[in-house]
């Protein structure tokens, strides 16, 4: 496969809406799970010291009433560890931040421009960073057949 190829024919624009694409994260990164534990409160950290052992969990979808199975460490990162005061750091690096920004919301798509007034960085460079070829932490445009 060749590496420079697009996920979308449509480049992004300011009004393209992001998100993390769990899927897509956990078929192609394979520390995906470690990654995640790593961003666990200090509580759920030493309970959940093997990332391997929490399993899938069901979720209703606050918008839909749907019932899905999720990553129960997904689960609980959105559920409760980025809700906790001490999950956003002003000095977290931009992928970081866009990352934590999609867990502490439940990973509500988001514009860059939405993304910007949260993160207060400038929306082109939140644009550029995550329309580019390379995916960083799973945050990828939301396809239209998604929602």
């Amino acid at each position: 496969m060749p590496e420079n190829r697009r996920f979308s024919l449509a480049k992004p624009t300011l009004q393209t809406r992001f998100h993390i694409d769990f899927d897509w994260w956990s078929q192609n990164d394979n520390d995906w799970r470690v990654f995640l534990q790593g961003l666990l409160c200090p509580m759920h950290q030493q309970l959940f010291a093997d990332p391997s052992n929490i399993e899938t969990v069901d979720f209703i979808d606050p918008h839909t009433a749907e019932i899905q199975r999720v990553d129960g460490l997904q689960h609980l990162l959105i559920s409760h560890c980025a809700r906790q005061p001490d999950f956003f750091n002003p000095h977290t690096a931009l992928v970081d931040a866009v990352f934590r920004v999609f867990l502490s919301n439940g990973n509500v798509p988001l514009t860059s421009a939405e993304l910007s007034e949260r993160l207060g960085k400038p929306p082109e460079t939140i644009l550029r960073t995550f329309s580019g070829g390379t995916v960083y932490c799973g945050v990828r445009p939301v396809m239209e057949h998604d929602h």
